[in-house]
């Protein structure tokens, strides 16, 4: 048998300090929150989904559809004609608004592919341009035959049109 001493109680005036099982993670999720509220503060709160920003373009457009003075009716029908494009903006708002509510995943799919359109003509630019470039300066050097010697030089004969 073994005597090992006994464990000192902890004193009343020292408290117990807990360790922290994962100090690392636990650092690295506090610099993370820090650096994404320096980064909400100086570019503002990041865009939300597609379907959030879709409903942010619709209230934004009905709202400057139904402020909007028309200039092509002038006084005859102004106000009649307001009203008329608020109760339109507010009837197509409440058909939209639904849909993006049912379909969120929907609007984020459409933003996806759009990217990968974008991207895949963004490609196909590219390498035509690298096509347009790879040609020297000197024309005479672009030709497909090197044994053709070009215009010009042949034994045709000039055919004025006039």
């Amino acid at each position: 048998m073994s005597e090992e001493p006994p464990a000192p109680d902890p004193s009343p005036e020292e408290p117990v300090k807990a360790t922290d099982a994962d100090a690392w993670a636990t650092a690295a999720a506090e610099d993370l929150a820090a650096e994404q509220a320096r980064r909400r503060a100086e570019h503002g709160p990041p865009p939300g989904s597609a379907a959030e920003e879709l409903k942010k373009l619709v209230d934004t457009v009905a709202d400057k559809l139904a402020g909007l003075q028309s200039p092509l009716l002038g006084g005859l029908a102004g106000p009649a004609a307001q009203q008329v494009v608020r109760q339109v903006v507010q009837q197509a708002k409440a058909a939209v608004e639904p849909v993006i509510d049912r379909n969120p995943d929907v609007f984020d799919h459409l933003a996806a592919a759009g990217g990968e359109l974008l991207a895949a003509y963004r490609s196909a630019v590219q390498a035509q341009e690298r096509r347009w470039t790879a040609g020297t300066a000197d024309p005479a050097r672009d030709r497909k035959d090197p044994r053709d010697p070009g215009e010009g030089t042949g034994p045709g004969e000039r055919i004025d049109l006039d």
